[in-house]
């Protein structure tokens, strides 16, 4: 046992060593990509503010991934230090906030009068819409970051160690539990699985999809969407950290760190078609474009059912962007320095921008119509309208 926890403390030490070693030094103390400076724009679009307010301590010292969620009219947010506050979406006013004994690290999922969200020591925890009391708490088996998943019967959890867990919506219970078997060096962050009711799809450390059946936790189908390349275990990073992108029609496209985009049929894990690209992040499809955000903070409008380039930006290569987001005809990315930029969807020209704190964006803002909502590093919480 002590062994056990040894190797897994490893595991997640080295993760953050990854990145810090990503963002390093390159040579010469360069960093691995130069921020381009930011020129002015032709800004076709505005960015208002309608309220902004702020969420505690933010993020944290290690950027928790605290995407907040949007269910109708109220906004969910939360900071690292367990604070998690329910706001009125059009005007900012606080519902409720309620603080709990653990901290979050996970992003927030919001659904069906339950707010759902993860923690620090490996806690699961379900709050009521209404009041924010708790329903109920479950233990999965590590630290968890990514936003847990709900589909009608279940609640997905995937924590730091590669194992997903599904609990009982309704009362927190157990269901199963598959184990995958992560590299000794991993980013800091795991794949966000993505669920419906007949199945789980779920990304790894180790460059795999894996397709699970939700009544058992059995797997149905895997496909190896990354491989292992280089001499170094830095060089070696392929892991799955966006969330798998699935279409009513049945497709699935998947994003990896030093690997590739792919498309695939998602019954059957058939391989549709891929490109050579390399990307932490989910892509977000609107109509027939699929638009990704790479690692060295490009932008890209793909065609979705070929894969074919639309348009490519890199006005903002290493700006260390966030995934994209789409508002009224526009896509929303942040980056390090706090800006939010707006971009035309169709053309891929950048079009708006404004600055919401300098503490930075890490998370991907969170978008309704032309309203935008944005959680900065420090806890800014801003809502900006687009016009026109």
């Amino acid at each position: 046992m002590i062994a056990t926890r040894f190797s897994r403390t490893l595991r997640l030490t080295l993760g953050a060593g990854a990145i810090a070693l990503l963002a390093g030094c390159a040579s010469k103390g360069e960093p691995l990509y130069t921020p381009k400076p930011l020129s002015d724009i032709d800004a076709t679009s505005t960015l208002d503010t309608r309220w902004d307010t702020g969420i505690g301590k933010g993020l944290g010292r290690a950027r928790y991934p605290l995407t907040p969620a949007r269910d109708g009219d109220t906004l969910f947010a939360a900071d690292a230090r367990g604070l998690v506050v329910a706001l009125d979406a059009d005007s900012g006013k606080r519902d409720w906030e309620t603080t709990l004994d653990s901290a979050v690290s996970s992003g927030l999922s919001a659904i069906a009068g339950h707010v759902y969200l993860g923690s620090k020591n490996g806690d699961v925890i379900a709050l009521k819409q209404g009041d924010g009391s708790e329903q109920w708490r479950a233990r999965v088996s590590s630290e968890v970051l990514a936003a847990p998943q709900p589909n009608r019967d279940l609640l997905i959890v995937q924590s730091t160690d590669g194992q997903i867990t599904a609990l009982d919506r309704q009362s927190g219970e157990t269901r199963w539990s598959y184990e995958s078997n992560p590299p000794s060096l991993t980013l800091r962050g795991t794949g966000t699985p993505q669920t419906i009711d007949p199945v789980t799809f779920a990304g790894f450390a180790n460059g795999r999809l894996v397709t699970l059946d939700n009544r058992t936790g059995e797997p149905l189908w895997q496909q190896q969407v990354a491989i292992p390349q280089g001499r170094t275990e830095v060089d070696r990073l392929v892991d799955l950290t966006g969330q798998p992108l699935l279409t009513p029609d049945g497709r699935l496209y998947v994003t990896s760190y030093n690997g590739r985009l792919i498309a695939l049929e998602a019954t059957r894990g058939q391989l549709i078609w891929e490109r050579e690209l390399s990307s932490r992040h989910t892509p977000l499809l609107v109509g027939d474009y699929l638009f990704v955000v790479t690692d060295d903070s490009r932008v890209l409008a793909l065609d979705a059912q070929s894969g074919d380039e639309v348009w490519q930006n890199d006005d903002l290569t290493g700006r260390w962007l966030t995934a994209p987001a789409f508002a009224d005809g526009r896509l929303v990315v942040g980056d390090f320095e706090g800006y939010l930029h707006l971009l035309d969807a169709r053309q891929g020209e950048l079009v708006g921008r404004t600055r919401v704190d300098r503490s930075g964006i890490s998370i991907t803002p969170v978008t309704e119509g032309g309203t935008i909502h944005v959680l900065a590093n420090d806890g800014t919480l801003e809502t900006l309208d687009v016009s026109p």
